[in-house]
């Protein structure tokens, strides 16, 4: 009986659940769609991994000293007698010699442009070699036969455009080489969006490596033995040197490569999710509020003929189930939707997964039903407890309900605390020394704040609305005067129609803080520290720039000198005994003194290029050190050398902060020439007396055979500073922005339900005189004021956020703190814009409302 009439009720009211169920699928659907997508991604990768890893691949010990290959260093090799030495060991059936680089540059001469992906996927060049698992076929043309021919993987071809015959160059850090396509390969499996050119095997020694070597020997077996057994007899054999790794530790760490990205998608959009889902749950908790509201007389016939308060309970409660159970089926199906949507996404930056094998698997429909029925089921229990309270009496009133109180004093009580432990938090937070105090204090203000907002919501809207209502009588005359007191007469319903578009507004202003600060502390630590005119490196993965672009830049006419930044990893050991091992030392040239300013606390900024190094105030600090005092640095192969402190700088420049410099002859005196790893970037100075503007010119033309340099002066490398924090702070709007679709989707809803709920009112109103249009007018009104109220809160919210968080930040280089009031602005408008959009449909039924059928509703 009871289910039956929860069923009745539901579809009788199946108009109003409209919007609330359009929120449940929209979240659901964020939920579904990224397990979807994370599933199929990974799946797509353990095939390919698994299909083919060998069964061992033998290769350098690793050296955690060792200059990486993207930071400037040479891909590490095994000697090419490793070959032999394995070939025909117990177990083994194959043995094959492979080199792969990824630093190496591809470009098309023809356009004179990279061909390389653009996203996080690298370039891989190597050499050609048949193996029981290869993840290419040739499918035209033939394998590289001589010093001449290269094969390039399929996708990149039709990519550029680059068919059997066609030219191809490649960069590497010895060189350019020209090459013929004579073949073209198409992966097996899927291309994980890199890259990939193949050589012949002397010539992508002799080219990528500079040496007659290998970066890798891979066996493949002839299953008389485990993989680990494999392992075991070649570390045997080979002694000392390498390392070995079975196919599964291969997948494993391939894997972790890709899986670090896809987990932090994965978890960022689910985070997004989850805000929508909370921001669902305040239209959810409106939507049943104002629905038991219009029913009060029906309940209350219930209670009469026997009904009990459980029973009223579990009747709402089952409508909100059905709801959750219909939402999370349309939104189950409409993930499947976006997962393709964000496979085809992938697909334009590179990563090539297939839509028509989409991996869904059972945590999907379950995390879907689990999150689109509990949320559903949990915002509904509230307007259920009150549904329960309704006495029998309420049959004999006319239908409706008054005013609610704006907030009892307990609800008020609980607000002030709640919002006092988050002021605190955030205060703490801003007063916090360096370390993880901060953050942690910073998160608890966040969540408590918030939570205090939303409590304290209908005491807010009782004063706050008022306020910025207060005009609207003068402008509108009665029609906003009606608006005013309209909403302000439900304050607990206003509150929580605010806080839906309150949360998404405040996060956008939070994030719009912190972006903006990021590109003035940049644009302030150019400034600051950097002296030179030009700044020449590559866009995305640091490449090494070798000695022709060094030569190509300093023969430019109007450069003074150039000054190269080369990284090296190091292990510092202090006088005190502690050892540090750091990616942070970087090696430069005299002319560096002339590029940067150094803010010193002590010492000479020469002396470094008389054999010293500098250290920062930190660790100065941290390890009792003064100028003058012996610092050992120990590098790659065993090869250490002692280094006097020579200046110690100040804190605050995100140049020298956590960072060590020494000179490039320093290093020559511990390190052979091959040993030195290349420069990841330089700086130009102008000559003096020099056009600027004609010597950028003159560079930037002189550096166009390597596409994948980008020259710029301070001025351009501040713009890219802003695009790459705008891409971010785009991706973030875009996520945030199904959030406050929902939380539009709130305002409607309210707006809609009111109208219903005011049926009667609204045709008495029309009876006295009030027209058609001044009562569009009212309700559009009413829609801007709670609008308003939201996106205020939500702005004083994000601004607290945001001005707390650049202080816990500032240690990581966010020393400027800069509020982006244009963005604000831009904000407050737009939600008074929201408001009148989401009042269009209300205001259009309201009006047209016949008087005396509204008059006499019951």
């Amino acid at each position: 009986m009871l289910l039956k009439t929860s069923l009745r009720s539901f579809f009788a009211h199946k108009g109003r659940m409209v919007l609330s169920l359009i929120a449940v699928v929209l979240s659901v659907a964020f939920v579904s769609g990224t397990l979807v997508f994370s599933n199929t991604a990974t799946s797509t990768f353990d095939r390919l991994f698994a299909s083919t890893a060998s069964d061992l691949s033998v290769q350098p010990a690793e050296d955690k000293l060792a200059a990486a290959e993207t930071a400037g260093g040479r891909a590490r090799t095994v000697p090419v007698d490793t070959l032999d030495r394995l070939k025909g060991r117990p177990g083994v059936k194959t043995a094959i010699g492979q080199v792969f680089v990824q630093t190496a540059v591809l470009v098309d001469p023809a356009t004179n442009k990279s061909i390389g992906p653009t996203g996080g996927a690298p370039t891989l060049t190597g050499n050609w070699t048949d193996t029981p698992r290869n993840s290419l076929d040739i499918t035209s043309g033939h394998a590289p036969q001589g010093s001449r021919d290269i094969v390039l993987d399929a996708d990149t071809a039709k990519k550029n455009g680059i068919g059997l015959g066609g030219a191809l160059r490649v960069i590497t850090r010895g060189g350019s080489h020209d090459y013929t396509v004579s073949g073209i390969a198409t992966f097996r499996t899927t291309n994980p969006g890199a890259a990939l050119a193949f050589l012949d095997t002397p010539t992508a020694q002799q080219d990528l490596l500079g040496t007659t070597a290998y970066t890798s020997v891979e066996l493949f077996g002839d299953g008389s033995r485990s993989d680990e057994q494999l392992k075991s007899d070649a570390l045997t054999t080979l002694g000392t040197g390498y390392q070995a790794k079975t196919a599964a530790e291969q997948k494993a760490e391939n894997n972790k490569g890709v899986g670090s990205f896809l987990t932090f998608m994965k978890y960022a959009m689910l985070g997004f999710a989850g805000i929508s889902l909370l921001v669902g749950g305040f239209l959810i908790i409106n939507t049943f509020s104002m629905l038991v509201a219009q029913r009060t007389r029906e309940i209350g016939l219930l209670r009469a003929i026997g009904g009990s308060r459980s029973q009223v309970n579990r009747s709402v409660l089952i409508e909100a189930l059905i709801l959750g159970v219909l939402g999370s089926t349309l939104g189950l199906g409409a993930g499947l939707g976006l997962a393709t949507l964000l496979i085809q996404l992938m697909k334009a930056v590179g990563m090539n997964l297939d839509a028509s094998s989409l991996e869904v698997g059972w945590t999907v429909p379950t995390a879907s039903y689990t999150v689109g029925v509990l949320i559903t089921v949990l915002a509904a229990w509230i307007p259920a407890r009150r549904a329960g309270t309704i006495s029998p009496m309420a049959a004999l009133r006319d239908h409706g309900t008054p005013a609610e109180a704006s907030a009892n004093r307990i609800r008020t009580l609980v607000g002030l605390v709640v919002t006092g432990i988050g002021a605190a938090g955030l205060a703490g937070a801003f007063a916090a020394e360096e370390g993880g105090t901060g953050g942690l204090l910073l998160g608890a203000g966040v969540l408590f704040t918030l939570v205090g907002f939303v409590v304290l919501g209908p005491l807010l809207a009782t004063g706050v609305v008022r306020v910025l209502g207060a005009l609207l009588p003068a402008l509108f005359g009665p029609a906003g005067k009606l608006a005013q007191r309209n909403a302000v007469r439900n304050p607990r319903r206003t509150g929580a129609t605010a806080a839906a578009l309150m949360i998404g507004l405040a996060l956008v202003t939070g994030a719009s803080v912190v972006t903006s600060s990021m590109v003035s502390s940049a644009n302030a630590q150019i400034d600051q520290s950097v002296g030179a005119d030009y700044i020449i490196g590559t866009e995305g993965m640091p490449l090494p720039l070798g000695p022709e672009i060094l030569d190509a830049a300093e023969r430019t006419p109007g450069i003074a000198h150039i000054t190269e930044a080369r990284e090296i990893r190091t292990r510092l050991t202090t006088p005190d005994g502690a050892s540090i091992d750091t990616d942070h030392m970087f090696a430069s040239t005299a002319a560096f003194l002339s590029d940067f300013r150094m803010p010193v606390s002590a010492g000479r900024p020469e002396a470094v290029f008389e054999g010293g190094v500098s250290v920062d105030q930190k660790f100065a600090d941290a390890h009792h050190l003064k100028v003058g005092d012996p610092i050992k640095a120990e590098y790659a192969g065993g090869r250490t050398q002692t280094l006097p402190v020579a200046v110690i700088t100040k804190p605050g420049s995100e140049t020298f902060d956590d960072r060590y410099l020494v000179s490039v002859d320093t290093l020559r005196k511990v390190l052979p020439e091959d040993q030195l790893p290349a420069p990841i970037q330089i700086y130009g100075q102008a000559a003096a007396g020099a056009d600027k503007e004609a010597t950028l010119t003159a560079l930037q033309k002189a550096l166009e055979p390597f596409p994948q340099i980008t020259v710029r002066d301070r001025a351009g490398f501040k713009d890219l500073i802003q695009q790459q924090v705008n891409t971010l702070l785009y991706m973030v709007y875009g996520l945030l922005g199904l959030a406050i679709v929902v939380a539009v989707l709130g305002v409607v809803n309210t707006l809609a339900l009111s109208v219903v709920e005011r049926t009667r009112e609204i045709g008495l109103l029309r009876a006295i005189g009030l027209s058609r249009r001044q009562l569009r007018r009212m309700v559009r009104l009413e829609s801007v004021v709670i609008a308003l109220f939201g996106a205020v809160l939500g702005t004083g919210l994000g601004l607290a956020w945001g001005v707390t968080s650049r202080d816990v930040l500032a240690t990581q280089g966010l020393t400027t703190l800069t509020v982006p009031v244009g963005t604000i602005v831009a904000i407050l408008t737009a939600s008074a814009f929201v408001g009148l959009l989401a009042a269009l449909v209300p205001a259009f039924r309201a009006a047209r409302m016949n008087i005396l059928a509204a008059i006499a509703t019951d």
